[in-house]
């Protein structure tokens, strides 16, 4: 089990990069490890964070495991915990 990151390559708000932030095993560990790093219950998104690139490298300082994207979202799939937006989300 372990929380996962990918590198920041996401543009976003405030002109930053943005990563992905999940766990392959709980969400529980999700929401425990995004604590602990200091982000907001507002950047979670379904099954996982949204985390600005000033955060990645203390992430993986506390023990995020680096990993591209691919295999962040089959890690996600794998353990069950991919939760795609609903056609009514994707309508809003």
């Amino acid at each position: 089990m372990a929380v996962l990151i990918d590198r920041p390559n996401w543009p976003g708000p405030r002109g930053l990069l943005w990563s992905h932030l999940v766990s392959d095993s709980s969400l529980e560990e999700l929401h425990a490890f995004a604590c602990l790093l200091g982000v907001p219950v507002g950047a979670f998104d379904r099954d996982h964070y949204d985390v600005p690139e000033t955060v990645y490298d203390r992430a993986v300082v506390l023990g995020a495991e680096p990993v591209g994207s691919r295999e962040l979202v089959r890690r996600l799939t794998d353990a069950g915990l991919r939760r795609r937006k609903t056609r009514l989300e994707s309508t809003l």
